[in-house]
């Protein structure tokens, strides 16, 4: 593993995403709100909460996870949520499942579909061919809360890897918060944490400002070819924003050993 980032963070106790509340209940905090509405939960830590339930409830350590498909359904409630796994497609090999979070009506508000396949010693035929990230140091701080005003967005630290521009961003971030909070807050994985970080890509490199153009994403589908490791998360962002209202935030992401996988939103733009 390359050097760590150097600290910045404060030194203090974090607060928590959420609260298990027990039986797949969770009460989001005040961190976890969204960046679009006050009155809901960013998908971001919720993507977390999700592949952590699905790494407890449905454990397969004979399998490697390989692609992980949310689709969000509509507002995610900052209510308390409940989540429920369930098995599509049993195998030895390859397996099919699903996660889903549903508000306190009962409604689903994100579902996900998980591929996780069987893993066998490549190395002799493995290469990647997405370059890596260069590490910028504690100067290279980026402020997102000139763009978004949000419980979630405030809990980030970010680095620039390179100057920004509209479309086009690469930076490193990590949150100071962590997912559960309470006496018998369980531990994550490091999967599961930097997984609750790679919906912020739909933000790092906006096209235009949100106060002028909201472009919320639908859709969030994350592809592996390694587990990742460690609390930061690398994000290499192209925007693509269309003619008639579609758009696409594609990211390469790393942590600090290199890229681990990719990931794409669909996002619906409309001019405020």
């Amino acid at each position: 593993m390359r050097d760590a980032l150097p600290d910045t963070t404060a030194d203090e106790t974090p607060d928590a995403f959420f609260l298990p509340l027990g039986d797949g209940r969770f009460r989001p905090t005040t961190h976890a709100q969204g960046a679009w509405s006050e009155h809901e939960s960013h998908m971001a830590p919720v993507s977390g909460l999700m592949l952590h339930e699905l790494e407890t409830r449905l454990p397969r350590p004979d399998l490697a996870l390989s692609r992980v498909a949310f689709d969000i359904l509509g507002k995610i409630p900052a209510e308390d949520l409940v989540v429920r796994t369930r098995v599509l497609r049993a195998g030895r090999t390859i397996e099919l499942s699903e996660v889903d979070v549903a508000g306190p009506d009962g409604r689903s508000a994100v579902r996900a579909t998980v591929w996780r396949l069987q893993t066998s010693d490549t190395s002799a035929v493995a290469g990647v061919e997405d370059p890596p990230m260069d590490l910028p140091g504690p100067e290279a701080r980026f402020r997102m809360g000139g763009l978004w005003n949000s419980g979630f967005i405030r809990t980030l630290e970010v680095r620039t890897a390179e100057p920004p521009r509209p479309g086009r961003s690469r930076v490193w971030l990590r949150s100071s918060v962590p997912l559960f909070g309470g006496p018998d807050a369980p531990d994550i994985s490091a999967t599961a944490r930097l997984f609750g970080l790679v919906d912020t890509a739909n933000g790092v490199a906006v096209r235009a400002l949100p106060s002028e153009v909201i472009f919320p994403n639908v859709d969030l589908t994350i592809h592996l070819h390694r587990d990742p490791v460690g609390e930061w998360l690398g994000l290499d962002v192209s925007v693509s924003w269309g003619v008639h209202g579609i758009g696409v935030t594609s990211a390469v992401l790393h942590d600090l050993d290199g890229p681990f996988g990719r990931s794409e939103q669909s996002a619906t733009i409309r001019l405020r």
